[in-house]
């Protein structure tokens, strides 16, 4: 069964096509650390993490969500398709989750998850992730790149029109790449209906619709940011009160910011 899966992740990951462009190992690299900063303040001990109030642990890089058995999975699970993706490319996986990388979290509760911290099992664990921090931003590129077709899936021409093109403009934007594929790892590509509040999401698709504008650079980064900042707003606003989740909107917006921030870096190195 588990071959099975794997095999058709690697069809997958094989046919899928894109517009966004390739991106080299060294913007790889950056972008990772970029993303482990943005998760983790750079701290390896949060690459095992079970926020309070989640019924999920967030693991690696990107936070990727793994969820124990019988719970039920509100938000896209992608930490068991992660270590798929790591087996295809010839990654060793701990020994504990090399006969089943689809196995569900262990820990039943962040309180079991906490307390084995300091267990063999969850040292080796954070080792694994610590030294796959670039692979671990390519199962990110990965998951961007298919994404795209998922974002135009039953959408009207007009719409296609708009949301191609939104993409693309942020792609083609310094630091675009990772934009995007920071924020379709931080918030979803918004397309899963379990992922809205009040029937109206916060991810990619959500973010891009409500982008105006055509040109490519520094200001359709400012825009992302901007229209990101704006669903997240509503995120929150249209969020069940017992969630709190206006708590987080701070540190989403400073996350946010390093949109712009990067692209102007990487602006006033090239000199333009």
């Amino acid at each position: 069964m588990v071959k099975h899966l794997i095999l058709i992740l690697a069809l997958l990951i094989s046919a899928v096509s894109t517009q966004a462009r390739e991106i080299s190992q060294a913007e790889l690299q950056q972008i990772a650390e970029l993303v482990f900063q943005n998760e983790c303040a750079a701290k390896e001990s949060c690459l095992t993490s079970w926020n309070r109030g989640e019924e999920f642990a967030s693991l690696g890089i990107g936070h990727f969500i793994w969820y124990p058995a019988g719970v039920e999975k509100s938000f896209q699970e992608s930490f068991p398709a992660l270590m798929q993706f790591m087996v295809l490319r010839g990654e060793d996986l701990p020994d504990w989750l090399s006969m089943n990388p689809l196995q569900p979290n262990p820990w039943q509760s962040r309180a079991q998850f906490l307390s084995a911290s300091d267990a063999q099992d969850m040292k080796v664990l954070r080792q694994f992730l610590r030294d796959t921090k670039p692979l671990q931003a390519e199962f990110m590129q990965q998951r961007l790149s298919a994404s795209l077709p998922k974002l135009l899936h039953g959408l009207g021409e007009a719409a296609r029109a708009h949301i191609s093109a939104q993409f693309e403009r942020v792609a083609e934007s310094p630091m675009g790449m990772y934009v995007l594929m920071d924020y379709v790892n931080f918030k979803g590509e918004g397309i899963a209906l379990n992922e809205r509040y009040q029937g109206m999401g916060w991810g990619l698709l959500q973010v891009l619709g409500n982008m105006s504008g055509e040109q490519p650079g520094l200001d359709a980064i400012k825009a992302f940011a901007q229209s990101a900042d704006q669903m997240l707003t509503r995120r929150v606003s249209l969020s069940p009160p017992a969630r709190h989740e206006a708590r987080w909107l701070p540190g989403w917006r400073k996350r946010l910011a390093t949109y712009e921030k990067e692209s102007r870096i990487l602006l006033n190195k090239s000199g333009l």
